[in-house]
């Protein structure tokens, strides 16, 4: 909806490629764009393959185009980006709604390590500063969330000089960011006391109404994670409740309380790095993109590995090719296993040296 970048769209369109994209559409223009990509083959067929980033494509041929399932020319599988749109797929997957065989590249290693935590370390500061260009040293920065997203924003809010926080539901990942030195805290707790508040959770209703009344004066909100449900903005926009709206500038906000206090929405509780910035830097990109190239590719010719309403992961092989063709742009060189240290290690030569369930 805001992320879109015009120039970017318009290079795509000379080659001939449709695209139906601009930046700043609405929910309903977002949809028609959607819907128009479903129509904009030659003859009028629909796709034959889908790729997804959250899930919003999947869910609308799933609901309103389930012939596209059915027949020669079907949809023969689909291969997804984000966390959210896997947690999507994971759940049609458990109900029996998912019409064809899909690919998580989502918790590829080289996608979830990379884009989700060394991509969010950089781009969510890119966006905080475009936005608003504040001082982020010495401000009480709340994260809300400490998984890989969450783990690269804590690391950028610290070595910009913040003073860091962090909310979370999971034990694990909670005693993770007191190892790290990390307060972990509830937002009720932190409501009144920090300056910034980044949401990095894939959930909704994660900063509320009551919080917001409770935060100080030019508070600054926004969202990393994904969609604009994690911050409560219909409650702000909701007449009901006396809050009005100011904009400073493009996907920057003001929304004014009753007693005056004002506090700063970014993006309006959508995509921080992609709203006020241009979103990860090219080179991890192209890192989760690699992987979605592989998932299509593999989807395509060896569509007899893949069974309807089942959702995969792309192969160990795959994922540490991606990862190898990344390191001479970075003027690293891997050691090689001798034929003794392979034998000794009972791994090929040629890897895959971890097995799936090693946790990097």
């Amino acid at each position: 909806i805001y992320s879109t970048q015009d120039h970017a769209a318009a290079a795509i369109a000379a080659t001939g490629i449709p695209v139906f994209a601009w930046k700043g559409e609405t929910e309903e223009e977002y949809d028609w764009c959607i819907e128009q990509q479903i129509h904009a083959f030659d003859g009028g067929k629909g796709p034959n393959i889908l790729l997804d980033d959250g899930g919003d494509l999947t869910a609308i041929v799933h609901k309103q185009y389930p012939k596209l399932f059915e027949g020669p020319d079907r949809v023969i599988g689909l291969s997804e980006e984000t966390t959210t749109g896997v947690h999507r797929l994971y759940e049609m997957e458990r109900d029996g709604t998912l019409k064809c065989p899909a690919i998580n590249v989502n918790d590829s290693v080289t996608k979830a390590k990379f884009d989700n935590l060394y991509g969010c370390r950089e781009s969510l500061v890119d966006g905080i500063k475009r936005a608003t260009d504040v001082m982020i040293a010495g401000k009480v920065v709340v994260v809300a969330g400490y998984g890989d997203v969450g783990k690269g924003c804590v690391q950028a809010m610290a070595r910009a000089g913040a003073r860091v926080l962090v909310t979370e539901i999971d034990p694990i990942c909670a005693l993770q960011a007191t190892m790290e030195g990390l307060q972990v805290v509830t937002m009720e707790e932190a409501a009144p006391i920090a300056d910034i508040f980044v949401t990095a959770t894939g959930c909704c209703d994660v900063v509320t109404g009551e919080h917001m009344k409770q935060m100080k004066n030019e508070a600054i909100l926004c969202n990393i994670g994904h969609f604009d449900s994690e911050i409560q903005i219909a409650w702000l926009t909701d007449p009901s409740n006396g809050v009005s709206e100011e904009e400073i500038k493009p996907q920057v906000d003001h929304f004014i309380f009753p007693d005056g206090k004002r506090i700063i929405v970014l993006a309006r509780g959508r995509l921080v790095n992609l709203g006020c910035a241009t979103g990860h830097p090219s080179f991890v990109m192209s890192n989760s993109f690699s992987n979605q190239v592989l998932a299509q590719i593999s989807l395509w010719t060896e569509r007899d590995r893949y069974e309807d309403g089942k959702v995969y992961v792309l192969s160990k092989e795959l994922d540490e090719k991606v990862a190898e063709l990344h390191l001479g742009q970075l003027g690293a060189k891997l050691t090689k296993l001798t034929p003794a240290q392979s034998e000794y290690l009972g791994i090929s030569p040629q890897g895959p040296f971890k097995p799936s369930y090693y946790r990097y």
